[in-house]
């Protein structure tokens, strides 16, 4: 029953992790789109990247919960 449990939680994580990383590229053309504009959105900019940092650490996060600690 654990391993079910731990089965369908480590989908569930990489799920998530697919859906942030999409989240992330998607970020990323819409910064480069909106640096490349003639008219740029500072605050929207500052956001965009903002969000992205906060997707990377989430990432990460996830990343590390996935990965098993190996002692060596």
């Amino acid at each position: 029953m654990a391993e079910r449990a731990d089965s369908t939680n480590r989908e569930q994580l990489e799920g998530e992790l697919a859906r942030l990383r999409q989240e992330h590229r998607d970020l990323d053309v819409a910064i480069e789109a909106l640096q490349r504009s003639s008219v740029h959105d500072q605050l929207q900019l500052a956001r965009l990247k903002k969000r992205k940092l906060a997707l990377r650490d989430r990432i990460g996060q996830i990343n590390d919960s996935l990965t098993p600690d190996i002692i060596a």
